[in-house]
């Protein structure tokens, strides 16, 4: 859900996206997936795309720190553009982080020390998810590097796409991924 919410325009989703990925402490994704993964993908500069070859395993340790680092980058750009300071509460980084510190502290308080069991637990699984949606994504696809250094313009045959009804209902559409 927050995947999809992160590709809508209207602020009210993106802000929908920002809470649903801060459940799971992964609000850096809202930044690394549209304004990074999106122009990289199927590249060798896409911490988000699984290699041939790669187990998940290795994927993961490459992807999750990898995306982390290009969405700091990312909005790092952004911010400096734009005279503002990358600690300023105009990072889009920091609004889902603040959140997932606000709500872990209260489920904290409100629950006690047995939240520190559950709490890691859910966001490793949240991780989980969408390290496993993009290691399927694009799994060995690769774009072709043209003679002038840049890539192919993204096709839909550079993610892995499943027609099925089931699949698009439970999923929110994120099977089509090359539909955004």
């Amino acid at each position: 859900t927050g995947h999809e919410l992160g590709h809508k325009k209207e602020a009210f989703d993106r802000w929908m996206a920002k809470l649903v990925l801060a459940v799971v402490g992964y609000g850096h994704f809202f930044i690394e997936h549209n304004k990074g993964h999106h122009r990289d993908v199927a590249t060798p500069d896409d911490p988000a795309t699984s290699r041939m070859g790669e187990n998940i395993y290795s994927f993961a340790t490459r992807e999750i720190p990898g995306a982390f680092k290009r969405a700091w980058e990312l909005e790092e750009v952004r911010l400096e553009r734009g005279g503002k300071s990358v600690w300023s509460l105009d990072n889009e980084i920091l609004q889902p982080l603040i959140i997932t510190v606000a709500l872990y502290s209260a489920l904290l308080s409100f629950f006690g020390p047995i939240m520190l069991i559950f709490l890691p637990i859910q966001m490793a699984f949240g991780w989980w998810q969408l390290t496993s949606a993009n290691y399927i994504e694009h799994y060995g696809l690769l774009r072709e590097k043209l003679p002038n250094g840049k890539y192919e313009h993204q096709k839909p045959y550079h993610s892995w796409n499943s027609n099925h009804i089931m699949s698009n209902l439970i999923l929110f559409h994120l099977q089509r991924h090359s539909d955004h």
